[in-house]
């Protein structure tokens, strides 16, 4: 049974990325698996708990694991972009029907469909800026960077570069690779201000 309910979720999963939440009925998601509504039914009690299930499955936060005491701000970004590129390259692998402007529209549906998505997502965003803050706050006194910023608001600007990704991924003139590429640049600009010069 659990095979069934993965295989509906994966399959309901393509649907929410090429059609928004409200497109897609129980009935196309019914032809989709080859199975009666009622069978469906027997998995799911109605739609919107199998779009929690495939939100649940399908969206990934990228999240560090790194020794935040120890580790430089940069090897920190680093490490941070690779993790992101890395999300973002499994969602590609998963389906030819993926886009980056689909993932993104899946996750507005997440925020209005999903009751607690936005607190979760929230306190995602908090926990990765508190470990920033940690990691600014070593690099100070390491003395890898000025002692004269505001660590909070330096925090809170290094997660609103990362945010930026999401407008490059959907911006017509940018693929994958050049919104990364674009999202380093940020960055490594914004810590070279934060340098300590020598």
């Amino acid at each position: 049974m659990s095979d069934t309910k993965e295989y509906i979720i994966d399959k309901s999963y393509e649907l929410f990325l090429t059609h928004s939440y409200e497109a897609v009925s129980i009935s196309d998601i019914s032809k989709a698996i080859d199975m009666t509504k009622g069978a469906l039914y027997h998995h799911f009690l109605n739609k919107e708990e199998l779009f929690k299930a495939v939100v649940d499955k399908h969206f990934i936060f990228p999240v560090s694991t790194l020794d935040i005491e120890t580790i430089p701000l940069k090897e920190f970004i680093d490490e941070n972009i690779k993790s992101m590129r890395h999300t973002i390259d499994s969602c590609l692998s998963y389906s030819a029907e993926f886009s980056p402007i689909n993932y993104i529209s899946f996750l507005v549906d997440a925020s209005r469909h999903y009751k607690g998505f936005l607190d979760s997502t929230d306190k995602h965003v908090k926990d990765e800026e508190t470990k920033m803050i940690v990691v600014l706050k070593n690099a100070i006194k390491r003395g890898e960077i000025r002692d004269d910023i505001n660590v909070e608001v330096t925090a809170y600007t290094f997660t609103s570069l990362h945010m930026g990704l999401a407008g490059n991924l959907v911006s017509s003139t940018a693929n994958v690779e050049e919104s990364f590429s674009i999202l380093k640049k940020q960055v490594l600009e914004y810590y070279k201000l934060l340098k300590k010069n020598d």
